[in-house]
């Protein structure tokens, strides 16, 4: 995550604001896929769901790319939409295609060197924060969106109709309990870590890491009462909930600071996030290295050292204790 700001790349830690909060600015980039190319609740018309026309960008680190991974995963879409993969490190060039030795192939679509040029591409004079997930359209050579929010909700429903798998995870009568999820889980827990972390005083960190917590607390009595967060099946929310879940420990609970629990501690959490990482094709959206790496070794400000721990062990491929509903 970057931003081109008087000539360089600067990555979150650099955009904290004068008073020490740290303020996640809204994705530039918000047209929609659709089943017959009409227009969605943003954005223009024209991007029609085709298999092979859509190119996905992500980082195996970044827990908003996580998101579409995983969604990818659930409805089947590995022979529809291909993705490129950046290098975990984002350093003053922002993210890049650099080689990782592991198996990192580049910009597969066009061969970029950097996440900005897939920007600059669609737009060639843009001024905005360059992200990742990126949604490309091969066809119109444009960036549709990069809003994870919106390409989830994409792969969700626009491919069921050019051989997407069955499967709907914002149904329409579960909608107003995962929207009310959605919101608080995004403002003080997907978001909440970067806000503690990011934080350049005392008091803008203890005014985002005490509603995290007590976000934390809310989703485990939650859990004691139901399966999944909305019933006894995962539905948007908790897809939306697990890719920083499955961070929490390893580095949020260190590198940013939320440390008055791990979510090892919280018994529902863990098995609940444990049961949704061992959901056919999820575990393999995972590279936890990634994560580690990204985090500790790109954000110089929290982490100067960029020493990059050892542990913690982490538990999710052991059986989650969860009898069927």
């Amino acid at each position: 995550m970057g931003r081109l700001i008087e000539g360089r790349w600067k990555s979150d830690d650099d955009l904290a604001a004068a008073d020490g909060d740290f303020r996640r600015a809204d994705a530039a980039f918000r047209s929609w896929v659709t089943t017959d190319g009409q227009a969605g609740p943003t954005g223009e018309a024209g991007f029609a769901a085709e298999p092979g026309r859509y190119h996905l960008y992500v980082s195996y680190a970044c827990p908003w790319a996580h998101r579409t991974l995983i969604y990818r995963a659930l409805k089947g879409l590995a022979s529809i939409v291909d993705i490129s993969v950046v290098h975990w490190f984002m350093g003053e060039d922002g993210w890049t295609f650099a080689d990782d030795g592991q198996g990192l192939v580049g910009d597969r679509l066009s061969g970029h060197d950097f996440m900005h040029q897939v920007y600059t591409e669609a737009v060639p004079d843009v001024s905005t924060r360059v992200t990742v997930p990126v949604l490309w359209d091969r066809q119109r050579a444009t960036l549709v969106s990069n809003e994870s929010a919106d390409i989830i909700r994409m792969f969700d429903s626009a491919f069921d109709g050019v051989g997407a798998a069955p499967g709907e995870y914002y149904p329409a009568a579960k909608r107003e309990a995962i929207d009310a999820w959605n919101e608080r889980i995004y403002d003080t827990l997907n978001n909440g870590v970067y806000k503690s972390g990011f934080a350049t005083t005392q008091a803008a960190y203890e005014a985002a890491v005490h509603p995290l917590f007590d976000t934390l607390d809310a989703i485990e009595e939650q859990l004691s009462r139901t399966r999944f967060l909305t019933g006894d099946q995962p539905l948007e929310a908790d897809w939306r909930l697990l890719p920083t879940l499955l961070r929490f420990d390893a580095v949020y609970h260190g590198h940013f600071k939320c440390n008055r629990l791990k979510l090892a501690e919280y018994p529902n959490l863990t098995g609940y996030a444990r049961e949704l990482y061992q959901w056919p094709g999820v575990a393999d959206t995972c590279r936890f290295d990634h994560a580690m790496k990204h985090y500790y070794s790109s954000h110089a400000g929290v982490n100067p050292t960029r020493i990059v721990p050892v542990g913690p062990a982490l538990t999710f491929d052991e059986p989650h204790g969860r009898d069927a509903a």
